[in-house]
């Protein structure tokens, strides 16, 4: 039998990511500047505290730090190049989500602040997602096949249910 107080190595992942985002949120919506480099550095910041407090090890850390980077930065990209709002990139209505998640999303989501940012940054960059990262909530779609997988909590990415593929993108490919 398990025991119940052992917890599942990816449910623990997805926890410390969302106390990584909630950090970085707090934090980024209290910043003077706002920018992309002080958006990472919070990241790295927030990845530092949670393997101080061993809540994950340093190359869980890592690997946590660089997952929640690229979901800013493609929640960014996606709202300051198309003007749409937070529940357009999830690809669902955030009334599904927790309230104090979605209200930090919002919060670190004002789209004056985004396009300020995205200005900054590189508008070209492609983001993708694999197989075996976590990833916060939102619509992946199958780079295959556009299967789209919903995430309404932070979790790992699974292989594609429809035919097995392992790269998916926020928006459905043209």
């Amino acid at each position: 039998m398990k025991d119940p107080h052992q917890h599942d190595p990816i449910d623990v992942l997805g926890e410390v990511y969302e106390k990584m985002y909630e950090s970085v949120a707090k934090n980024f919506h209290k910043a003077e500047e706002k920018s992309g480099p002080i958006l990472h550095k919070l990241v790295d910041e927030a990845k530092e505290d949670a393997v101080k407090l061993k809540d994950i090890s340093e190359e869980g850390g890592e690997k946590l730090a660089e997952w929640l980077k690229r979901d800013l930065d493609d929640a960014v990209h996606y709202m300051a190049e198309t003007g749409d709002e937070l529940k357009d990139w999830l690809g669902f209505e955030t009334a599904l989500l927790e309230s104090s998640f979605i209200d930090l999303l919002l919060k670190a989501a004002d789209k004056t602040t985004l396009k300020l940012i995205q200005m900054k940054e590189d508008a070209e960059k492609s983001v993708t997602y694999h197989t075996g990262e976590i990833t916060g909530p939102g619509t992946l779609n199958c780079t295959e096949c556009s299967e789209k997988l919903h995430f309404y909590k932070s979790g790992k990415v699974p292989p594609c249910p429809k035919c097995h593929g392992t790269v998916f993108h926020r928006k459905i490919l043209s």
